[in-house]
């Protein structure tokens, strides 16, 4: 039971590159676009929910952020290691199942903290969607496709946020026009639109189920042996994340490890301490600051059971500043995208069907920016091993006067014409981000360093972005103030990138000499 036989034993094994491996990346393709539609939808439904509940910004912005995104990250970790493990087929069916379930769990909702539950559920759910898809698509395809590959399995992200926007909007609207105050059981709009929306997921399980496992290191030409003992080690994983079960894992390190996760826990709590007398919000930096401290003790657990995945990821400063650079550069992508429809919505009066469906056509080019930015990260490390990391910077750039725009014009063909180039340009970087931290690592350890990279990268953009706008909204009285000081991420994600653009290549190539140095056997 605690064996997993190589995915090709007694099944023929399918080549990289080929029409199954395609066929692969369709159905992660449809992963992805429920994952992010689950998990965009809130965006249109913002306005709505705040009447409901009576919510500020602030509170909105947690709910999409911080609630949502922190729990996403700290199952992620475990989720990863596991991943490298068992079969990441069957264990991507049974996520889509929970956070399917979850979203169908939104709609029923009666109170914030139910709410907040549920979206908790559908982040723990969705945690596994990203390091399963990428560990998948890096087997099914090689070097040279890696980048396209991947562009296209994160356009799904784009696809999702335009359905969510254009459904979700249309949804509310028949509903509330169809049956006024008479509503069926006595559901809102926005609690059909979750339903329905999270319905689909738990057919698609049943597709994910069946697909191949590939071999670990199938596009690398690489044989490894199945993995044992795999969920005594995945529970020491979640016990190396969730308090206080952390210290049990740090006390069995040593006495050194126990010592210094003490001091991490005691930092993370003196942080919320603080950030709460400011601000007032509890929940928002008590569960961010529990992610804080989350992250620094996965590390410290990897860094004593799997010494050599800790040296290509914590240990490796193009990894750390990859999950810097590009971590931050998210802030502009994700408060643009939750936040567009709300300001719309306040600035123009426009219903909500209008506005959803203009901005999910409009969405839709993020999906073309995803794969043309893979594309673009393929081609330009035709002339630099860094040439992945400059697409990233690019992304963060340009975008930056269409957002000045859009912030202060009372014009909505002005308004929506420049919205169209920020969904197009912000998500240029994802297939870039991804790739670049797939070639820091060992084929075994990509599912582990890619909930390592989203860890970290979420609880920068995700678990701060939303609500620090949302929170500034509510002070200024101005969502499209708060929008304008969320740009000085920017600088801030460019500078950790034109680091890591400098140790990229000799990071890459050194990777199998510092993990055989750290313990990796040939």
């Amino acid at each position: 039971m605690g064996d997993v036989a190589p995915a090709a034993s007694g099944v023929r094994e399918e080549h990289p590159d080929s029409p199954y491996a395609w066929l692969v990346l369709a159905v992660l393709v449809c992963v992805y676009i429920l994952s992010s539609m689950d998990r965009t939808i809130l965006s249109i439904l913002a306005e709505d929910i705040k009447k409901s509940f009576g919510m500020t910004d602030g509170q909105l912005g947690f709910l999409h952020g911080t609630a949502f995104s922190v729990f996403y990250a700290l199952f992620g970790y475990p989720m990863g290691r596991l991943i490298d493990r068992w079969r990441r087929t069957r264990l991507l069916a049974i996520a889509i199942t929970i956070w399917s379930g979850m979203t169908i769990l939104c709609g029923l909702a009666g109170s914030v903290a139910q709410l907040t539950a549920a979206r908790i559920g559908v982040g723990i759910g969705e945690a596994t969607a990203s390091p399963a898809g990428f560990s998948l698509v890096s087997d099914w395809f090689t070097k040279r496709k890696r980048g396209t590959a991947l562009g296209i399995f994160i356009s799904g992200l784009g696809i999702g946020s335009a359905l969510a926007l254009a459904l979700g909007g249309i949804i509310v609207t028949r509903w509330e026009l169809a049956f006024g105050a008479d509503r069926p059981f006595g559901l809102e709009g926005w609690q059909v639109t979750f339903v329905l929306v999270g319905l689909p997921g738990l057919l698609l399980a049943i597709l994910v189920a069946s697909l191949r496992e590939p071999r670990r290191g199938l596009s690398d030409g690489i044989n490894r042996p199945g993995e044992t003992n795999i969920w005594p080690r995945f529970f020491s994983d979640v016990a190396s994340v969730i308090p206080p079960l952390t210290l049990v894992q740090a006390a069995r390190c040593g006495i050194g490890p126990l010592f210094f996760n003490l001091l991490g826990a005691a930092a993370a709590a003196t942080l919320a301490f603080v950030a709460i007398r400011l601000s007032g919000d509890v929940m928002q930096w008590t569960i961010l600051c529990i992610g804080y401290y989350a992250a620094f003790s996965s590390a410290q657990s990897m860094k004593h059971r799997d010494p050599a995945t800790f040296a290509l990821t914590w240990k490796t400063p193009a990894f750390v500043l990859a999950m810097i650079g590009f971590g931050t550069t998210s802030v502009i992508q994700i408060v643009t995208s939750f936040w567009v429809a709300p300001l719309a919505l306040r600035t123009f009066a426009i219903d909500k069907a209008m506005v959803g469906s203009i901005l999910g056509f409009t969405a839709l080019l993020g999906v073309v920016g995803v794969a043309l930015g893979g594309r673009l990260a393929d081609l330009a490390l035709r002339f630099s091993q860094a040439g992945r990391i400059y697409v990233g910077m690019a992304s963060a750039l340009l975008p930056v006067p269409f957002i000045v725009i859009i912030c202060n014009t009372h014009n909505p063909w002005v308004f929506f014409s420049c919205y169209a180039p920020i969904a197009f340009i912000c998500a240029a970087w994802l297939a870039a981000g991804g790739a670049t931290i797939q070639e820091l690592v060992l084929p075994r350890m990509r599912g582990t360093a890619t909930t390592t990279y989203f860890f970290a990268s979420t609880l920068l953009g995700s678990g701060l972005g939303p609500y620090l706008v949302g929170k500034m909204s509510t002070a200024t009285g101005s969502l499209a103030t708060a929008m304008l000081c969320s740009l000085v991420a920017v600088p801030i994600g460019v500078t950790a990138l034109w680091f890591c653009s400098r140790r990229v290549e000799r990071d890459e190539a050194s990777k199998w000499d510092r993990a055989r140095a750290a313990g990796e056997p040939d």
